[in-house]
């Protein structure tokens, strides 16, 4: 595949941060890595070779429920390349929601911390928030934007299998590559991608997250696996800045989409097709 720059490029990075200056944005109390400094102009610095033209904002944890940093990112935009994924509480005013509608947000995150350990009884904790802004993005037309650890992802598949909205698993479903497709939880996903409601979309993001290889070569089955049972539901993410994980290139892991799916056709509609409807570019 080659990374050769049209000017008509639709490719869509569906899954980025932003992060501006510490004294103009302020943390919230989950603080699960030092914030960066990474505004817009950076961002393209590094993703200027990829032909990426159409921008996802993912609201990241360190800030919290204050999306100022990549709203204000936003309005400084073309309306029509950029989109973004908030995190609001489930009761926020109609009128904010309103507001954030117009700016080009398309989808509220539910945020559980990827390394957070087994814990009896959590899932059903988040069920009323899940419900909640299940029934607020149907109004609006949004999704969810779920990152969860995996063994959460599983608890959570009968809830998610019912939604009434799409929904997206960041990271594969944090799926632990080592382990291999045949886990019972990743072959529980692959039948909701089969056999649900067709509202389940996968980010092919943050590699470096579910794999332990220089490499990432153990990742390919189960990208291969889910292209297979929904290709049409698979959207990339470059996850710049890469938190915690800022050794690994953004150019080799762009590079790992030709290496899992050899057609260019297929990369392209990861790239292009897929987020073009789930965002409504």
């Amino acid at each position: 595949m080659t990374n050769t720059i049209s000017a008509d490029s639709r490719r869509c990075d569906s899954h980025f941060h932003v992060f501006g200056p510490a004294a103009q944005y302020k943390v919230g109390p989950d603080l699960r890595y030092t914030p960066p400094l990474a505004d817009m102009a950076d961002y393209r610095a590094h993703i200027a070779p990829f032909g990426i033209t159409r921008y996802v904002f993912v609201q990241p944890s360190a800030y919290g429920r204050d999306n100022s940093c990549m709203l204000d990112t936003m309005k400084g935009l073309d309306r029509a390349v950029c989109r973004g994924i908030v995190d609001i509480d489930e009761n926020a005013p109609d009128a904010m929601l309103a507001e954030m509608d117009a700016i080009g947000v398309r989808g509220v995150r539910i945020n559980v911390n990827p390394i957070k350990p087994p814990e009896p009884g959590f899932s059903a904790t988040m069920l009323a928030r899940i419900n909640r802004m299940a029934a607020r993005c149907q109004e609006l037309g949004w999704h969810l934007d779920f990152l969860l650890p995996s063994w959460l992802t599983t608890e959570l598949l009968p809830t998610l299998r019912d939604l009434s909205v799409p929904f997206t698993l960041a990271h594969i479903g944090m799926h632990q590559a080592k382990l291999g497709p045949d886990t019972p939880g990743f072959q529980a996903l692959l039948d909701l991608l089969r056999n649900g409601r067709g509202h389940a979309w996968i980010k092919l993001t943050g590699a470096y997250r579910i794999s332990q290889l220089d490499d990432y070569a153990d990742i390919a089955p189960l990208a291969r696996a889910v292209h297979a049972a929904a290709p049409n539901r698979l959207l990339y993410g470059s996850d710049y800045p890469h938190l915690s994980f800022q050794q690994h290139s953004t150019a080799r892991l762009f590079a790992l989409l030709a290496e899992w799916f050899p057609n260019p056709a297929d990369v392209e509609c990861i790239l292009v097709d897929n987020p073009a409807e789930l965002y409504r570019f």
